[in-house]
């Protein structure tokens, strides 16, 4: 295992902590393995292995997993075996109907660090949050980055990695051993095929599955462009299938809830307000569009898009899609008091293109860093504004 150490850098600082730590993240990002990582950390300050119990709400090798007061049995008889603070690991919690109530309880009734992982962006928005009072923190789990990759695969070289992880994105179990291309896309596949039941249709009772699938698989396609219900109605419409405007919206806040697709709002960089029914759609791993749409070579601008996207979201950024006057800037990211802008295009081979990614860029009256990432190898940057390779914006230490 890779130790993630994005990620447990910012769970360091609770661990021992009087709050629930939140992971969350789409269905086989390596929450699991996080939890795993904890346990590792947790016995190297001292902790014995008899203070740390697991349960995973998927399995249903134990009973007793099957209701709250079953787990909360289960807790009660194994805290009364340990003299210390005990640590509960909640795997795909989710699934248990009833697990705030639970969640709180433990917290009132032992001395317990708790560690919960779930696959659903919306967690924390009920009853968890009302019940905790503020008693919480949430880490987002992501997909492998390109620099994990070559970390977990020094095997291959930079280059090599890259051309491998447009295709195959980022989910950990592909990296983890030789497989091959056909392999690795079937299981894909079936991780999509999870989340479209399990995560959105059996979730939110959905008993058009089909038309379900046509409304996805036109987002996935459309990645990196404007989002628009009705475009979906026409495409469907010529597809002779006839789907409300609202329908499309649940849709989509079904596929966010699950982690899956991400709405991009789009902001004006002068009047700092955001504008309404402009979102751009980009997905949680670009592997899975490989696998079920494909063409993420093809559609290279868009994949590499959706890649520079995902990876500003792993370092915390609060991402926006700008606009200054009728032109557009593909990613105003702000982090605290830091902000970036950053275009992606594929190549800057054309010169009215190195036109349309620099002006933008240069007509922002500001001094916050700004980049132009391509694939070039060769630095076109101009005026103070960075033109970067994509593998090496993605290795930056600091943007």
């Amino acid at each position: 295992m890779i130790k993630r150490e994005i990620y447990m850098s910012k769970i360091r600082p609770f661990m021992n902590q009087d709050v629930v730590k939140v992971l969350t993240g789409i269905r086989r990002s390596g929450k699991s393995v996080m939890l795993e990582l904890i346990q590792e950390e947790l016995l190297l300050q001292g902790v014995s292995d008899r203070q740390i119990l697991t349960i995973n709400l998927e399995s249903k090798k134990n009973a007793y997993v099957s209701s709250v007061d079953g787990i909360y049995a289960y807790i009660n008889k194994f805290a009364s075996t340990v003299a210390n603070k005990i640590y509960l690991f909640f795997d795909e919690i989710q699934e248990l109907d009833g697990w705030e109530t639970m969640i709180n309880s433990c917290m009132i009734d032992f001395d317990a660090d708790i560690y919960i992982t779930g696959s659903n962006a919306k967690l924390l928005s009920g009853e968890l949050a009302t019940y905790l009072g503020g008693r919480y923190i949430e880490i987002k789990i992501y997909p492998f980055s390109y620099k994990e990759i070559l970390d977990i695969r020094p095997d291959i070289n930079k280059a090599e990695a890259f051309q491998i992880y447009l295709t195959r994105g980022g989910m950990p179990f592909l990296y983890q051993f030789p497989i091959d291309e056909k392999s690795a896309m079937q299981y894909l596949s079936d991780i999509y095929d999870s989340i479209i039941l399990k995560d959105i249709a059996t979730r939110n009772k959905i008993r058009d599955i089909e038309l379900l699938r046509r409304v996805i698989l036109f987002f996935i396609a459309n990645i990196g462009n404007t989002f628009s219900a009705t475009n979906i109605s026409k495409y469907l419409k010529s597809e002779l299938r006839g789907v409300s405007t609202e329908t499309i919206y649940n849709y989509i806040d079904y596929c966010k809830t699950a982690c899956f697709l991400h709405l991009v709002p789009r902001e004006d960089i002068i009047g700092k307000k955001l504008l309404q029914f402009q979102e751009k759609i980009y997905i949680a791993d670009h592997g899975i569009r490989e696998a079920i749409y494909g063409n993420n070579t093809r559609d290279i601008n868009q994949t590499l898009e959706n890649i520079v996207y995902m990876e500003l979201l792993r370092r915390g950024y609060q991402v926006r899609v700008g606009k200054n006057n009728n032109k557009e800037i593909d990613f105003v990211s702000v982090l605290g008091k830091e902000r970036i802008y950053v275009q992606v295009t594929y190549i800057l081979a054309a010169e009215d293109t190195v036109e349309r990614e620099f002006t933008v860029l240069e007509a922002i009256p500001d001094n916050y860093p700004k980049y132009v990432v391509s694939m070039d190898e060769i630095d076109r940057g101009r005026n103070g504004i960075k033109n970067v390779n994509i593998r090496d914006f993605l290795l930056m230490d600091h943007f």
